[in-house]
């Protein structure tokens, strides 16, 4: 059985074992104080929120989120999820600064454009391109 839940305290072996595994994974170096003070911060700091992800008790994934944006995420995805849609989409400018998130918690579409359509006030059609 899985079961999610926020890290506490008593999470940080069993955290930093798997925070390593993924760094030596991706070759990243990190210090012993880096792992400290990210395990502070995940504990300590209002913005920042660690889960953990166990199967029959035994902790087998981590994930580490923050900001106000990916919590309206969240939320906007347990609303649609409670009322029964299957998924969520949002558009967003190719150089806009948000899709640092969206790349992080969606699946960006390659090659899908979206299109959009608004008659003029004379009735000539306006291109919004």
């Amino acid at each position: 059985m899985v079961e999610i839940n926020l890290l506490t305290e008593s999470d940080r072996a069993s955290w930093e074992l798997l925070a390593r595994g993924k760094d030596v994974y991706f070759a990243v170096e990190r210090s012993d104080d880096d792992y400290e003070r990210t395990w502070r911060r995940l504990l300590d700091d209002e913005r920042i929120r660690g889960i953990a992800a166990r199967l029959d008790g035994e902790m087998v994934a981590i994930a580490h989120y923050r900001g106000v944006a990916t919590a309206v995420i969240e939320w906007v995805a347990q609303d649609a999820t409670a009322h029964g849609f299957p998924g969520l989409y949002w558009n967003t400018l190719e150089d806009a600064p948000a899709r640092a998130l969206y790349d992080n918690v969606g699946k960006f579409q390659q090659g899908l454009i979206h299109y959009t359509y608004r008659p003029a006030a004379n009735g000539r059609r306006v291109n919004t391109r």
